[in-house]
């Protein structure tokens, strides 16, 4: 377990857009480029092996920034190299953080300050939705799983906890940028299974996102 202490002021970040990570799931990643080669061999370094991952901002902002404020550090726990020298990495979800500054050094990927300070829910035991349907929300998930022609494991997804069952949703259903993003921030498990059905159901009426994020 990593404690609020253990965190550090400083880490990498990947800004990949649509790869949402959440605190205690899982991300495989490929990584081919130079300087992501580089990002995580300096991460191996390091005693935490944190990388956080963000959504790119689609504009720049007013202040410069060219990432979202908020993503989610993952933990480096897997690593295999292929003959050409890529990796397959997994990142274990730890917790959300806040960028406050965006840094430019000598390194070839981006670096940022962040803040760990409102997220300390996120280094604790999984979140329980009280509130949460099953049988209600598996119908609507085989809805929408049929309409957008998706597949998946039912027996696995029937059994699992509803923050992993939720979480793993947000982090692989074909949702744009900015839902993920909203999906990330959500305050409480609760507040994420409602924008996933909100955006399951919106997405069964033939909507568009452009719409559903007014």
């Amino acid at each position: 377990m990593i404690r609020p202490a253990d965190l550090p002021p400083t880490i990498p970040v990947f800004p990949l857009p649509g790869a949402l990570l959440l605190p205690r799931a899982r991300l495989p990643l490929h990584i081919f480029e130079p300087r992501y080669l580089q990002m995580i061999d300096d991460c191996l370094k390091t005693d935490h092996r944190l990388i956080g991952m963000v959504q790119p901002r689609a504009q720049k902002a007013g202040d410069g920034r060219t990432l979202q404020s908020i993503g989610c550090a993952g933990r480096l726990t897997q690593l295999s190299e292929t003959e050409d020298r890529r990796y397959m990495i997994t990142l274990a979800g730890v917790s959300r953080y806040r960028i406050t500054r965006e840094l430019s050094g000598f390194e070839p990927y981006l670096k940022a300050d962040v803040s760990w300070e409102g997220f300390d829910r996120d280094l604790g035991k999984p979140e329980v939705d009280t509130e949460f349907d099953r049988p209600a929300f598996l119908d609507l998930l085989d809805r929408y799983f049929d309409d957008q022609n998706l597949s998946t494991d039912w027996d696995s997804l029937k059994d699992a906890d509803e923050e992993l069952l939720l979480n793993s949703l947000s982090m692989l259903c074909p949702f744009d940028t900015e839902e993920k993003q909203a999906l990330l921030e959500a305050p409480s498990l609760s507040t994420r299974r409602e924008t996933v059905v909100t955006l399951m159901e919106f997405a069964l009426r033939g909507g568009n996102s452009d719409e559903t994020l007014q």
